[in-house]
């Protein structure tokens, strides 16, 4: 009998936890729905631990977005290094300038506004994020070489996705 309880105890606990992972993939779906990029929310936000509210899964878009802005601004620094074309040096410089703000204190600061419940702010403080790797993209517009293209697209983007999610959170 004591065996039976512990098989039946195992049993619920293992049903209760794919219910819970079906419940947090749905709410997933649905969020992600609602955003301009279905598919990079989706892609982003399924392989993390089971995602509670709709809180989170925006602090997790807005995380996403702060790694994803700190690495291409060390992607730029590297390529500053290197001293290519003077041209493209001061493209990448300009770059540097719009990103090195938006990693040290619009993004850290949009997480300490989100974590407040101040959605409006972090909302703008995104938003903004999205507009700088824009205006970053436009230094290339007259130029064939383009080495932040598909870097500065992803960060746009996925603001665009965190804004969305955040919209549903105000």
């Amino acid at each position: 009998m004591k065996k039976f309880s512990i098989l039946l105890l195992l049993l619920l606990i293992l049903i209760r936890q794919q219910i819970s992972h079906a419940s947090d993939s749905d709410l997933i779906d649905q969020i992600c729905k609602k955003t301009p990029f279905y598919d990079l929310c989706i892609s982003s936000l399924t392989p993390q631990n089971p995602i509670p509210d709709v809180k989170t899964v925006a602090s997790t878009m807005a995380n996403l977005v702060l790694s994803n802005a700190t690495d291409t601004l060390t992607f730029i620094q590297e390529l500053i290094k290197q001293g290519a074309d003077p041209q493209l040096q001061k493209k990448l410089a300009n770059c540097a300038e719009l990103y090195i703000p938006v990693v040290k204190y619009n993004l850290p600061q949009a997480m300490n506004a989100l974590f407040r419940g101040k959605f409006g702010f972090t909302s703008y403080l995104l938003s903004d994020a999205g507009k700088q790797a824009d205006a970053c993209q436009k230094n290339f517009s007259d130029s064939d070489e383009a080495p932040l293209s598909e870097r500065n697209k992803l960060i746009t983007h996925l603001c665009d996705v965190a804004v969305a999610i955040l919209k549903l959170l105000s």
